[in-house]
């Protein structure tokens, strides 16, 4: 799966999933757009990607308003010429009990995972309808459909991205626009690691896979639909979640 000179945008690609997205994407050649708030991360990222030998910049954006997305589009096209590939994987938690959530909370996390997905296809898609090319790989979860408690506001825009990808994809398609979308499951984080242990076991009980997934898990299915052997996949929902749904 060659992704050679290919121009990719991962946004929250300073740590955890966007971060090995990054590097995944890179390791099948391409270069990268590492669009993060944290610019330290996100300048550490980069330098990680020119030791394999590939180009990259880092990208300071809030994907929730419009002019940062669109001045990230203006420099990814300023810098590479072009862009291939768009992975929507910034996301925010603000975890509470439905009854105790702030609408502050609340609105905070459509904001960023919904209208941050809705902002950056949109302007990537504005490009390569004219190029009659493109991918485009929206990060969803598998919080999306079995619903986490104290996740109604993370569930519903999960859910959301969901049904955004396949109105997105039936509207691309005709410019040969591939837009799928991926839910992970039980990764292995940093906010998974600080769970108490016991709570921790018994999430991993629960997956038929008998371990957490990894980072890199994820990232390998984002190049899979970055690559050519996508290219009759468009509109799909891909879990990646060692079979905790089934």
């Amino acid at each position: 799966m060659k992704l050679t000179d290919k121009i990719a945008i991962v946004t929250g690609s300073g740590q955890g999933i966007g971060r090995d997205t990054a590097l995944v994407l890179a390791k099948h050649g391409a270069d990268v757009v590492v669009a993060d708030m944290n610019m330290e991360a996100a300048g550490n990222v980069v330098k990680e990607i020119e030791e394999l030998g590939r180009k990259a910049i880092a990208c300071k954006v809030n994907v929730a308003d419009k002019e940062d997305v669109n001045k990230m589009i203006e420099q990814t096209l300023e810098t590479f010429g072009d862009l291939d590939i768009l992975v929507n994987n910034a996301g925010i938690t603000r975890d509470a009990m439905m009854h105790k959530m702030t609408e502050e909370h609340f609105n905070q996390v459509i904001d960023v995972h919904m209208k941050g997905t809705f902002l950056c296809m949109q302007a990537a898609v504005l490009h390569m309808r004219k190029k009659g090319k493109g991918k485009i790989v929206n990060i969803s979860s598998i919080s999306a459909k079995i619903g986490n408690m104290g996740q109604v506001n993370y569930a519903g825009a999960k859910a959301g991205i969901v049904a955004m990808t396949k109105v997105a994809a039936r509207e691309s398609a005709r410019y040969q626009i591939n837009v799928n979308a991926i839910q992970p499951g039980f990764i292995d984080s940093d906010m998974t690691r600080a769970m108490p242990e016991d709570v921790r076991q018994a999430r991993i009980k629960e997956i038929p896979l008998q371990r957490a997934g990894v980072p890199e898990d994820v990232a390998k299915a984002v190049v899979f639909l970055a690559s050519e052997y996508s290219d009759y996949i468009t509109g799909t929902v891909t879990e990646v979640a060692g079979g905790r749904s089934m």
